[in-house]
C-alpha cells in the first residue's frame, strides 16, 4: 500500500476531482466505491446544506469520502460594495434567454467559511480539500481533532510548500490543462499557468508530503506519467464529468465528448475568477461585454441564468467546464473511468 492510500484509507490512488456545482452523491459514492477517493464540492452550500450533503454521501458508500471548500483569497466582493445594475443590464439578453427575470441581490452572495468549515467538521468527512488558499492553524488543528485529513491545493511550487508549511496531509498540484477553475493564490492564475509535466516533479522535489497530481490526466497513460514524475496519486477531474453519473447536463457531457484539444478557454466570464472550460453563448456574449462584475458577484449572477439552462438543458447557457485532455474522455460510466485509470498503475 503507497502512502497515499494509508493516510486517505483508499484502495488506489485515484481521486475524484471536486466539482463546484456538478458534483454529485451518485458519482462521489461510485469513485469511492471503487476504490478511490470520492470527492464532493461544497462551494457556496450552507451549513445545513453541507451536513445533509455528508449524511447522503455516509448513506451512499461506507468507503472514505472527502468534501471540498473555497478558502477566502481575501479580493472578493460583498453586495453592499457593488452596484451590480450595470452588469445585471448588460447580461439581459442572456437571462432572457434563459426565460428568467434580473434577480435581487442577496444579503450576502456566500455564507461564511467559519460556518462552512463548522459544518464540515460536525459532519465528519474523512478529507477535506481546500483551493485558492491555506487554512490556518485553528482549521487543521479542529480537522485533526475531528479525524479528517486535509488536502491543500497548488498551481505552483511556492504555493505547494506554503501549504506544508502549513501542516496540510497532502497537496494537489494542479496544471493549467486542467478543467474549472485556476485555484491560485499567492499570484494571480494568469502568473501561474504552470502545466501539469512541468509543474509535477517540480512540487516533488520540494515537499515531502504525498503529491497528487491533476490537469490532463483522462487515461491509462496519464496516470503512468504522473506516477512516474513522482507524484504518488492523481486527482481526475474531466473524464468523470463525462459520466453519466455526474451533475452535467447531457450536452455539456457531450460537449466534452467531443471537444478537440484546442477547443477549451480560459476565461472569467462566468464567475469572475479565472477558469477552463468550452466556449458557448454565454461566455462569449459576456466576453463580448466587457461587463464582467468581480467574484462572487458575478457567479451569482450567471448562476440564475445558469440554473435555469441546466434544467431545461440549454448547453448555450451553462458553464462548460473541461480540461485540455477532454477528447480522451471516452466512458459514460464511472466504473469504466476508473477501470481506465488504474491499468495505468504499476502491477
Amino acid at each position: 500500500m503507497s502512502r497515499l492510500e494509508n493516510l486517505l484509507g483508499i484502495d488506489v490512488p485515484i481521486v475524484l476531482g471536486p466539482f463546484g456545482g456538478l458534483s454529485s452523491v451518485a458519482l462521489t459514492a461510485a469513485v469511492s466505491d471503487g476504490g478511490g477517493l470520492g470527492s464532493f464540492g461544497l462551494y457556496g452550500y450552507t451549513p445545513e446544506r453541507i451536513r445533509d450533503t455528508v449524511a447522503q454521501l455516509r448513506a451512499a458508500t461506507s468507503r472514505p469520502v472527502a468534501v471540498n471548500l473555497w478558502l477566502p483569497r481575501g479580493d472578493e466582493v460583498a453586495p453592499a460594495d457593488l452596484d451590480v445594475r450595470p452588469f445585471l443590464d448588460a447580461a439581459a439578453p442572456l437571462f432572457a434567454a434563459a426565460g428568467v427575470e434580473a434577480p435581487v441581490p442577496p444579503a450576502a452572495f456566500l455564507p461564511p467559511i467559519a460556518d462552512q468549515l463548522d459544518a464540515v467538521f460536525e459532519a465528519r468527512p474523512d478529507v477535506l480539500s481546500v483551493v485558492f488558499g491555506i487554512p490556518d492553524a485553528d482549521t487543521l488543528a479542529a480537522a485533526r481533532d475531528h479525524g479528517i485529513r486535509v488536502i491543500g491545493t497548488a498551481t505552483s511550487v511556492a504555493e505547494a510548500v506554503a501549504l506544508e508549511d502549513a501542516g496540510v496531509d497532502a497537496v494537489v498540484a494542479t496544471g493549467s490543462e486542467a478543467g474549472g477553475h485556476r485555484v491560485s493564490f499567492l499570484c494571480e492564475p494568469s502568473a501561474s499557468l504552470v502545466g501539469t509535466f512541468a509543474l509535477v516533479p517540480q512540487v516533488v522535489d520540494a515537499v515531502g508530503i504525498p503529491v497528487i497530481a491533476a490537469g490532463g490526466i483522462a487515461d491509462r497513460r496519464g496516470v503512468a506519467a504522473a506516477l512516474a514524475l513522482g507524484a504518488e496519486g492523481v486527482q481526475v477531474g474531466t473524464a468523470f464529468l463525462c459520466t453519466r453519473q455526474s451533475a452535467a447536463t447531457a450536452a455539456h457531457r457531450d460537449a466534452i465528448g467531443r471537444a478537440a484539444d484546442t477547443d477549451t478557454v480560459l476565461t472569467r466570464a462566468m464567475s469572475g475568477r479565472l477558469a477552463r472550460g468550452i466556449p458557448n453563448r454565454a461566455m462569449r456574449e459576456i466576453e463580448a461585454s466587457g461587463m464582467i462584475a468581480p467574484f462572487p458577484a458575478q457567479n451569482w449572477l450567471t448562476g440564475v441564468f445558469r440554473a435555469a439552462a441546466t434544467a431545461s438543458g440549454d448547453a448555450e447557457l451553462v458553464s462548460m467546464w473541461a480540461g485540455q485532455a477532454a477528447a480522451l474522455s471516452r466512458y459514460d460510466a464511472a466504473a469504466d473511468v476508473l477501470a481506465e485509470l488504474r491499468a495505468g498503475l504499476p502491477v
